[in-house]
């Protein structure tokens, strides 16, 4: 492994021997802090509003580059939510077609009533 990383066998074993550096002890506990804010918000929170929520409500002193870079780094990634909005305008003057089928869905030979479905199907949680 140290020849295909080209490095020599003491560096590797200081490396691993090494004690952590305080700063990737504090990113450690951002992280945590961060993934705690993203998962009571239900995943809707990108790295400004988390970083917003742990700056003013929290007191933690961080910037919010370093809240999207832990963030990107570690795929935690906001699902964003379409807002509802009424598409249809049932109170139009427009002409609407009868209903011939009556609910009666038998039909009597092939190809003499036709229907359709206009509904859309649910999206999965």
């Amino acid at each position: 492994m140290c020849r295909a990383l080209d490095v020599s066998r003491s560096g590797y074993y200081a490396f691993k021997t090494r004690p952590k550096s305080q700063q990737r002890v504090d990113n450690e506990k951002l992280l945590i802090e961060i993934r705690r804010v993203f998962l009571e918000n239900d995943s809707n929170y990108g790295s400004p509003r988390i970083w917003d929520h742990l700056h003013k409500k929290e007191h933690t002193r961080c910037s919010e580059n370093r809240v999207a870079r832990l963030m990107r780094v570690n795929c935690i990634v906001a699902i964003q939510r379409r807002k509802f909005r009424v598409t249809t305008d049932s109170k139009h003057d427009h002409p609407v077609w009868p209903n011939v089928l009556n609910r009666n869905f038998v039909a009597e030979r092939p190809n003499a009533v036709w229907v359709s479905d206009i509904s859309v199907p649910q999206q999965a949680a």
